[in-house]
């Protein structure tokens, strides 16, 4: 099988810049929502996808297992994740800097699947749409503990905070899993601008029409229902045929194609739907973003100083009121469990002896022959009288060494032998 796919990204009636960025090719379905205002969230954006789209080069094949499909996916993601950290190193002004991504790595029987953030992928099959990815937002949190329900969500004012991204500096998890495919299926891949549009909503229009029409009215309805952000939509019909073989140009949209052409698209060609049926929206009123106290958000909104909700879109969880007396917790466990760990070794090593000397003695000593810098694990517990100049030059070497025993008895035995290989008249 083959995609037959169409990709659109539009910056919308209210943004001034477009921060999605999206990709679709042969074998790779990516888009990826920057977030981060005056931090960059298109440079966060394009970057990722300028990594995710080096799938392309070394595409998988029908023999590829399930594993090194995912393993391809991940390792693009990863690669997006450190190359946003070099950015931010390079600039710091870059700093918060994060994006979504979803991205679709085709085979030509199935799609290995990755996500971060709450840009998603749908599957239009037989009639029937299903969201493929699960949104990591502060709202479906609240959607899987069966407080708000999915359409509460979609009105619900911090529908767009984001707990997971693409950044650089925190783990990354994406959600990986492999989807197979048939003749028929038609792929949507979105960013969170098409977030107005109930399900059904979104079914009708993938319901008819080619791929092209789709993603145009995909993002005409986005804005008809009312959205206010950038809108990018990549759809991919499966068709008969193969994958490498001749076909559509591979597309590059949004921010992504912007930086390549070193212009926004804002002020390349404005909005393509910035005008609708009752008249243009116009600029809305600055928004004063505040993050609800229990999403636990770093940055919350100023009463003077109105905040880019952008800059807000990724808060991840910051330190509560008493952070100081968690990690004093955390600091004593650690300490605790270091002592147990420390008391433990030092009981275990006084139940070791072996045979030593100490100024040309044979000593039983107790402990370990070891030492840690200031500190003796062993100490001498028996004298005897046999001395190293009464023994053999072998023996005093093996003594001077250290002759481990398995036991008090054992050591003792181990002293009577050296005394009986002295000579008779030399023996005590």
């Amino acid at each position: 099988m083959r995609l037959d796919f169409s990709a659109i990204s539009d910056v919308g009636r209210v943004r001034k810049d477009n921060q999605d960025s999206g990709y679709v090719g042969p074998h790779v379905i990516a888009v990826c929502d920057g977030v981060g205002g005056a931090a960059r969230g298109d440079i966060a954006s394009s970057t990722a996808i300028a990594q995710l789209r080096k799938l392309e080069e070394t595409p998988p094949g029908p023999d590829t297992s399930e594993s090194d499909l995912l393993a391809m996916v991940s390792t693009a993601l990863h690669r997006a994740h450190e190359r946003i950290a070099e950015l931010v190193q390079e600039n710091p002004a870059l700093e918060g800097t994060s994006t979504t991504a979803t991205v679709a790595l085709f085979d030509g029987q199935r799609v290995g699947m990755g996500h971060v953030g709450d840009s998603r992928g749908y599957l239009f099959r037989d009639g029937e749409l299903s969201q493929l990815t699960n949104d990591h937002t502060f709202v479906q949190t609240l959607i899987d503990e069966g407080r708000i329900t999915e359409a509460e969500a979609r009105v619900h004012p911090h529908k767009n905070l984001i707990l997971r991204a693409v950044d650089g500096t925190n783990e990354l998890e994406p959600d990986l899993f492999v989807l197979e495919l048939k003749v028929g299926d038609r792929l949507l891949l979105c960013s969170d601008g098409t977030g107005v549009l109930e399900p059904g909503r979104l079914a009708d229009i993938l319901a008819s029409g080619s791929a092209d029409y789709a993603a145009v009215e995909l993002v005409r309805a986005s804005f008809e229902a009312g959205s206010s952000d950038n809108v990018t939509c990549l759809v991919a019909d499966v068709v008969e045929g193969s994958p490498d073989e001749p076909g559509q140009t591979p597309l590059l949209v949004g921010a992504a194609a912007d930086m390549r052409t070193r212009r926004t698209r804002a002020s390349k060609t404005g909005s393509l739907f910035r005008g609708h049926r009752a008249g243009d929206t116009g600029e809305l009123e600055p928004i004063r973003a505040e993050i609800p106290p229990e999403a636990g958000a770093a940055i919350r909104s100023d009463p003077v100083d109105p905040v880019d909700p952008e800059s807000l879109r990724y808060a991840p969880v910051a330190p509560g009121r008493f952070a100081w007396l968690s990690r004093l917790l955390a600091l004593g466990v650690v300490v605790g469990l270091l002592w147990v760990a420390g008391a433990a070794a030092w009981s275990w090593s006084q139940e070791q002896y072996y045979v030593g000397e100490d100024d040309g003695t044979v000593v039983i000593y107790r402990g370990v022959d070891a030492s840690l810098p200031g500190i003796d694990l062993s100490h001498p517990y028996e004298t005897t009288n046999v001395t190293l100049d009464r023994l053999s030059n072998f023996e005093a070497d093996n003594v001077r060494e250290g002759i481990d025993s398995t036991s008090l008895a054992d050591a003792r035995k181990k002293v009577e032998k050296l005394a009986r290989s002295m000579s008779p008249e030399d023996a005590p």
